[in-house]
């Protein structure tokens, strides 16, 4: 069990360590990474993403509807409670909160879900995984990118009808090739219409980069911040790495689920924080200390939780 959760969980802590003393030791600018941010966002996991959702079978992708149901209200209950934490409580500007929001609200799948679970459960056993992935991209990040695109707009913002705003602001996060992608790969899968494999190849070309890059990119990023574990910190690793597992188990539970759809639902829940508020963030100058610090505490802390997880579920 400890060797699973090694393979998964130390890749991320060497690739962010690299991206992180990259930018420390100034090998590369980690003041002006909008370049590298959009190479991540706009191509690199779009393509990865696009490559999963398309390339999973119809009746492997209906077969884990439950799965997406559980994902999917686990992760939007959080999400609007932590943002409205951050606003109301705690009076955050508005972009700081939804970039907090995500990386609470949205684990790691990709770069830690997919070596747990096929160290588990065997390489051809990552459908749940792509199922995973693409709930994260269709549900909490265009609510995060509308956030974002809202608070944008700063004092301009206040002019206008709110739900004409709204609307647009989701219109424009929609469009982004991050939450487009997978939404079309859904669609083609469900509609059983396979990639050519020219087409498929060539995605790998790009998405195979997407979780490494996106992690070097995410030290970069956090090479320019303070590490800093305030008592916001504290409750954001309790609730991801804690409450959020506990919270999937309740809604499957509730659902009464298969315990094989309800153990994989778990186990995608425990896994820690996700790179994608940090790097939303980003794009729209929203440097978030607290989502970095997040990010790194959490990780550290799922050698522990995911340990407990593992052995519970599987033995």
């Amino acid at each position: 069990m400890s060797h699973i959760i090694l393979l998964a969980l130390l890749p991320i802590f060497f690739v962010l360590l690299l991206g992180y003393t990259a930018g420390k030791w100034r090998r590369v600018d980690n003041t002006h990474v909008g370049a590298l941010n959009t190479v991540v966002m706009s191509y690199a996991l779009p393509a990865s993403l696009f490559a999963a959702t398309a390339a999973t079978p119809r009746q492997a992708m209906l077969a884990q509807w439950s799965l997406l149901l559980i994902l999917g209200c686990a992760m939007m209950l959080i999400h609007p409670l932590w943002y409205l934490l951050q606003r109301r409580m705690l009076r955050r500007p508005a972009g700081e909160a939804a970039v907090q929001a995500l990386t609470v609200a949205l684990p790691n799948f990709a770069a830690a879900g997919l070596p747990i679970v096929a160290a588990l459960l065997g390489a051809d056993k990552t459908v749940p995984v792509a199922v995973a992935i693409a709930a994260g991209a269709l549900l909490p990040s265009p609510v995060t990118l509308a956030l974002l695109e809202l608070a944008k707009g700063g004092a301009d913002a206040a002019q206008g009808n709110m739900a004409i705003r709204v609307a647009r602001a989701m219109g424009h996060a929609l469009r982004r090739p991050i939450v487009l992608a997978p939404i079309i790969g859904t669609m083609l899968s469900l509609l059983q219409w396979p990639l050519p494999d020219v087409a498929a190849a060539s995605l790998r070309q790009i998405g195979q980069a997407a979780g490494g890059l996106a992690l070097f990119v995410t030290g970069l990023i956090l090479s320019a911040q303070r590490f800093r574990l305030s008592a916001n910190t504290l409750l954001a690793v309790a609730t991801i790495n804690v409450a959020r597992p506990l919270l999937a188990l309740a809604i499957a539970r509730l659902l009464g689920t298969p315990p094989e759809i309800t153990r994989i639902a778990v186990l995608m829940a425990a896994l820690p924080a996700g790179f994608f508020g940090i790097l939303f963030g980003k794009n729209y100058g929203v440097n978030s200390e607290e989502a970095g610090s997040t990010i790194i505490a959490s990780t550290v802390a799922s050698m522990f939780t995911l340990a407990l997880v593992i052995g519970w579920l599987y033995g």
